[in-house]
């Protein structure tokens, strides 16, 4: 996946989640999946992702 791939996913609304930055047509924080994946979470070991 391509840098400009990924990024076309985010989308910053400042009436969603107070303008941090989101996944594309959800609410859950760019800054919450950093988090998880630099804890040491994966896909295959959390089922919330």
């Amino acid at each position: 996946m391509t840098r400009n791939n990924l990024l076309s996913r985010i989308s910053i609304d400042p009436n969603i989640c107070f303008g941090k930055p989101c996944i594309k047509g959800h609410r859950i924080w760019v800054s919450l999946i950093l988090d998880f994946l630099a804890g040491g979470e994966t896909i295959e070991t959390d089922n919330r992702i």
